[in-house]
């Protein structure tokens, strides 16, 4: 007796042939997204833990210490007051406040509260968005660690006051988790807008608030869909205006780019996707990896708070998006590490090259030795090689780099977001100071 799928029904041999195409599919989405050594990697512990680094740095803590579960969501190095010394400025979800880490005299830290409580503040912008000569800071904040779509998120100004006392104004309330917000003139009429990543959970947005004078912003849609991280502002057409970029996750896994077409009008250009759904996009930053002027992006994939057991995979790390010109960006890969979560650029071993720092939120932490502070050697051509400078604390999840001791060497600032076990090598704010020249 013989068969024929060509007298099945339709409803059958799309079901039939599906299930054939789907271990092409599902081979194709990795190899789009990762080199050809991946699975060789998959058999390896290269992406968890790498050679001891060449550079010495003595590792600190910043504020005040770490307990029970200490969520840091976003740390940043700027001198705050002007008074010469470099700050810390760090968003505590946990305690629900902007902290202001104020380096007075050098090498000794008071840490201050900043504005009033915040319901998990994500991301804060340090601009003087007042015009007052003086630095403020926008605060995107989520409204809620754990997922939901209720509209928590909110737009919040803290602004600065006489003796460095800062006053809270909400801007825009009623979102969805708000995960970032950065500031730049993007209309050209010489005042601060802003642009707003609503993360949410089912629902999220990209928009830009435009100022309209008298702290009053009008509210302009960019993009509708869920997952919305990070959305750096930079010129990156070279044609004299701020352009938008913007992380979409989620189920999009993408980069989009919004060109600034001038009076208030943008472009949306598709600059990044991938087949790859589990890639777990979880950061995009702004930078200038070759130094050849054109403002490029370190994508950096290591999400996995969707799952319940998170494990390191082979195609976490750090994807560079080298801008060609003309709006064609290339995509790179530089390193894999397991649950990588943020990246910056610094030239930690003073040869003149822009080098990278990535540390990890979701490497595999009971395999001991695995590594949490990474930093890619830049050989000046763009290859990197990957040194290991700290296996704890685990579960880091923002980074900054700057000069924070004046030896003139960057050094490395990261901060603990411990949402889940283990919970034995806990940190809040941590400092990675560079101690020997190369």
């Amino acid at each position: 007796m013989t068969s024929s799928t060509s007298c099945w029904p339709l409803r059958s041999r799309l079901l039939l042939a599906a299930a054939l195409l789907l271990p092409i599919l599902l081979g194709a989405a990795v190899w789009f997204a990762q080199p050809p050594t991946v699975a060789l990697r998959l058999q390896s512990d290269s992406f968890r833990t790498f050679l001891p680094s060449p550079l010495h740095f003595q590792q600190s803590q910043i504020g005040s210490k770490p307990v029970y579960q200490p969520r840091i969501t976003n740390v940043q190095i700027l001198d705050l007051d002007k008074d010469g010394l470099p700050d810390v400025v760090a968003c505590d979800a946990q305690r629900q406040r902007v902290y202001w880490c104020r380096q007075q005299p050098r090498g000794q830290w008071q840490e201050i509260p900043l504005g009033d409580e915040l319901a998990a503040p994500a991301h804060a912008a340090v601009v003087d968005l007042d015009g007052d000569g003086d630095s403020d800071i926008v605060v995107a904040v989520l409204g809620s660690v754990s997922p939901t779509d209720d509209l928590v998120g909110k737009v919040v100004w803290l602004e600065n006051r006489a003796n460095l006392r800062f006053q809270t104004h909400v801007i825009l309330d009623h979102l969805h988790r708000v995960a970032d917000v950065q500031a730049g003139d993007l209309d050209g009429d010489s005042d601060v807008d802003l642009v707003v990543a609503e993360f949410g959970y089912d629902h999220g947005r990209v928009h830009w608030l435009e100022n309209i004078g008298k702290n009053q912003f009008r509210d302009h849609e960019l993009w509708a869909a869920p997952g919305a991280i990070h959305v750096p502002i930079a010129d990156y057409d070279g044609d004299g205006d701020l352009d938008i970029v913007a992380l979409v996750s989620q189920e999009d896994e993408e980069v989009w780019a919004f060109e600034n077409k001038g009076g208030g009008k943008f472009e949306p250009r598709l600059l990044f996707a991938t087949p790859n759904f589990d890639l777990g996009s979880a950061g995009l930053f702004r930078g200038d990896l070759n130094q050849d002027g054109k403002p490029d992006l370190l994508l950096v994939a290591g999400d996995n708070l969707e799952v319940q057991y998170p494990q390191a995979q082979a195609w976490h790390g750090c994807l560079w998006l080298e801008n060609k010109g003309g709006w064609r960006f290339e995509t790179k890969r530089l390193a894999h590490l397991g649950g990588t979560y943020a990246a910056a650029e610094a030239d930690l071993d003073g040869d003149g090259d822009q080098d990278i720092v990535l540390v990890s939120m979701f490497n595999d932490w009971r395999r001991p030795g695995s590594a949490s502070v990474v930093w890619l050697e830049n050989d000046g051509k763009q290859n990197f090689k990957t040194w290991q400078i700290a296996d704890r604390p685990t579960h880091l999840a923002t980074l900054a780099c700057g000069d924070l001791d004046g030896d003139g060497r960057p050094d490395i600032v990261a901060g603990g977001f411990h949402l889940m076990a283990p919970f034995d090598r806990i940190g809040r704010i941590t400092a990675w100071l560079s101690t020997k020249a190369p």
